[in-house]
């Protein structure tokens, strides 16, 4: 490579950036503002879960039909992700042009209102409304990857993502406990909540709770969160226009902009391969999340499981990640994870069968280790499917726009997966198919199918290509 080609903020995300054998200290004070507002995400869309059901039946939504209310639970919690590909793609575009911090203060201010609305919800279509209000302005997980490229560097991006697994399911923990918590303090507290308006208003608490998590991270993010992309690229990006002439980027051919590109000219191959694995590890990842309840409560509970599987994750994510992803590199270390998949859907029939001969004995216990080990590999080619997808970005000012899209599709495929999942168990077990295994059976398939994805990817990311 010449020394004196010239790099500026056009050229291609970190294309030229050199291999550092000493990681770069990360910016604590940024990367955590991130997270705080990370962790308002998982909090805010599992604080409902605990009472959601209850509360349908107090507003009568249901006519009466007590068999309805998990049909517009469902719907309820639904829209988290149809919501999510909606909105995500448009709001990261719109911070690649007026820059990551607004887009992020926006969404908190947005979601502190839209959840106490929730809370002194009285009909169907307040919380179906409300709660998609509530999710278009806090889902802004690509806008926050985006942030965390831009403050991280090749050597130390697997360290900054590491941390956003451990808070997804730090918030998934909280959520549930804030709900429970608060909810009906009438009757919890009756010394300090004892008022009409608690008894009219029995959910509105936890929403109060979530909603001042929100406000209180949008004021420490005001106040000492620094914007990631500076004033004069915002500028000209804004008034940018297109160059017609061609220029070679991550091995494609692309239109070189002043600006972020069209969604059409973002396709190039970098992305296409990046997005698809992040979409087959996301879809691996949700059906087994929607099998594991139906399955641990045959006999094992799943509590126990969930618990572990979380302490576990997150203490392996901090201490470990970064460390194998220099050691082995993203991609190994991505295929190691992705095909964990394989192995996990082989123990569910394992353990089903030991445990209907001879009851959950040591055998079942130590595969459900097994099981836990392996989710916890899995969960390390989520680190790695961020860092391929930041750095496949054609370009700087479509760092958002690309982050924006892969979470679009994600949020299908994430959308779809979970009924898919529990139709085929059903499926199975009504059918009998493969003595009711049939399910484990058709994702082992799509399992060993999704490696044939996995191996596309460059042994190094595609910064340093």
């Amino acid at each position: 490579m010449n020394d004196n080609h010239v790099i500026d903020e056009a050229t291609a995300l970190l294309a030229h950036a050199k291999k550092q054998h000493k990681p770069t200290p990360l910016p604590k004070v940024q990367i955590g503002i991130l997270l705080l507002f990370h962790l308002c995400e998982p909090i805010t869309g599992q604080s409902i879960s605990p009472y959601i059901n209850q509360l349908i039946s107090e507003l009568d939504i249901t006519g009466g039909d007590e068999r309805k209310v998990g049909y517009y639970a469902g719907l309820i919690q639904s829209l988290f992700y149809l919501t999510e590909a909606i909105m995500v793609m448009q709001w990261s575009r719109l911070s690649d042009r007026v820059g990551r911090k607004p887009v992020l203060l926006i969404g908190l201010v947005g979601t502190s209102i839209s959840i106490l609305l929730f809370g002194l919800s009285q009909s169907r279509l307040q919380l179906t409304h409300l709660q998609s209000m509530s999710l278009k302005c806090v889902r802004r997980t690509g806008v926050m990857k985006s942030a965390i490229g831009e403050l991280t560097d090749s050597s130390n991006r697997a360290q900054g993502f590491s941390f956003m697994p451990i808070m997804g399911a730090t918030g998934a923990a909280l959520g549930p406990l804030v709900g429970g918590t608060f909810s009906r303090p009438h009757e919890r507290f009756p010394q300090v909540f004892g008022g009409q308006f608690w008894r009219d208003y029995p959910y509105f608490l936890p929403c109060l709770v979530t909603s001042g998590y929100a406000g209180v991270s949008f004021i420490i993010g005001l106040l000492f969160l620094k914007e990631t992309v500076p004033k004069r690229i915002r500028d000209r990006r804004r008034s940018s226009s297109v160059s017609r002439s061609v220029t070679p980027v991550n091995g494609s051919s692309v239109l070189s902009h002043d600006g972020p590109l069209p969604l059409r000219e973002l396709l190039v191959y970098p992305v296409i391969i990046s997005i698809s694995n992040y979409m087959a590890l996301a879809f691996l990842g949700i059906m087994l999340g929607a099998l594991l309840p139906l399955f641990l409560a045959m006999p094992i509970h799943i509590g126990y499981v969930i618990g572990s599987y979380g302490a576990c994750t997150g203490t392996f994510q901090a201490l470990f990640f970064p460390r194998i992803v220099r050691r082995f590199g993203e991609r190994r270390t991505f295929l190691r994870g992705i095909s964990s998949f394989m192995p996990i859907f082989l123990l569910f029939p394992v353990m089903s069968s030991v445990a209907q001969r001879t009851g959950v004995n040591l055998v079942v216990w130590l595969c459900i280790v097994v099981l836990v080990s392996l989710m916890t590999i899995v969960d390390m080619a989520f680190g790695c499917i961020f860092i391929y997808v930041t750095a496949s970005s054609p370009n700087r000012h479509s760092l958002g726009a690309t982050n924006g899209l892969s979470q679009m599709g994600v949020s299908f495929v994430r959308a779809v997966g979970p009924a898919l999942a529990t139709s085929l168990f059903s499926f199975s077990v009504e059918k009998n198919m493969l003595g009711g295994y049939a399910v484990y059976a058709v994702l082992f398939c799509i399992s060993c199918l999704t490696i044939f994805l996995a191996v596309l990817l460059p042994e190094k990311v595609w910064e340093e290509i």
